[in-house]
């Protein structure tokens, strides 16, 4: 049986990770991608962390490429969009999963230009080019998928103002890429994720909170209001997966939370 992304040619953004006894949102997207049928470019900033995704990949009898860029370089996403041109002379999907946070990020009266500076340069206006780049030939083909991995904190304040906007930045990019391409058969989505366990998110934040890993996880699974506590990277594959295959072909510029019901909590 086909996989629902059968002969998909797909670049996955941030498909490596940072250590940790969990799995990220790029790396579990590439996978899921591959396991559905698709050809995954896996990129990542660190050479290592590609390679391991795609050689995932393969061991799981699948087929992934490893391509590392920084893509707050024009040079690099250039060199992104001729790779997978010279692969596969089209582009199918594109996912844009990168997202960083910053020590200088906080509140609005104390975040530092600095850290606005940072989290922009990576979590939109990377995002931004790289949504450019691909649209030329996508827009050729007059088919094409993006989906943009947000956050809630772009609808729900987390006390991190860079971060915060630079995700809702990426809303309006979705929404406005959707509106200006929908007429040359391009979609474009992006998913919400909220509270999960990734490393990012709990490698990332237990020592900044003072906790272990283990008092970590239950804190922040206490504030999904879903029976069950936090989600975990597959359901934003899942997701993903979903926006990116002919299921989701009547469907663009959705903005759609995967956080347990944390983004319509009552009481």
């Amino acid at each position: 049986m086909a996989g629902r992304l059968a002969g998909k040619a797909a670049i996955v953004v941030g498909a490596g990770q940072q250590p940790g006894d969990t799995i990220g949102n790029g790396r579990a997207i590439a996978l899921t991608f591959a396991r559905e049928g698709a050809e995954v470019l896996c990129v990542d900033r660190v050479a290592e962390r590609a390679e391991e995704t795609a050689a995932m990949i393969g061991e799981a009898g699948g087929q992934g490429f490893a391509h590392a860029a920084d893509i707050t370089r024009i040079a690099d996403i250039e060199a992104i969009v001729t790779a997978a041109l010279d692969r596969w002379s089209r582009i199918d999907i594109l996912v844009n999963n990168v997202g960083v946070g910053s020590p200088g990020d906080g509140p609005a009266h104390r975040a530092s230009d600095e850290a606005f500076e940072r989290v922009f340069d990576i979590n939109f206006t990377g995002a931004r080019r790289l949504t450019r780049a691909v649209l030329a030939p996508m827009r050729a083909a007059e088919a094409g998928v993006i989906i943009n991995i947000s956050s809630l904190a772009a609808i729900a304040g987390a006390n991190m103002i860079a971060y915060e906007i630079s995700k809702a930045a990426l809303n309006r990019l979705t929404t406005a890429t959707a509106q200006g391409s929908a007429s040359k058969g391009v979609r474009c989505n992006a998913i919400l994720p909220g509270l999960m366990d990734t490393p990012m998110a709990i490698h990332g934040t237990a020592a900044r909170d003072g906790r272990s890993l283990d008092e970590q996880r239950a804190a922040r699974g206490a504030m999904v209001p879903l029976k069950g506590g936090m989600g975990d990277a597959r359901d934003t594959a899942n997701a993903a997966l979903f926006l990116a295959s002919d299921e989701a072909r009547f469907v663009t510029g959705a903005l759609l939370p995967v956080d347990g019901g944390a983004s319509v909590r009552v009481g």
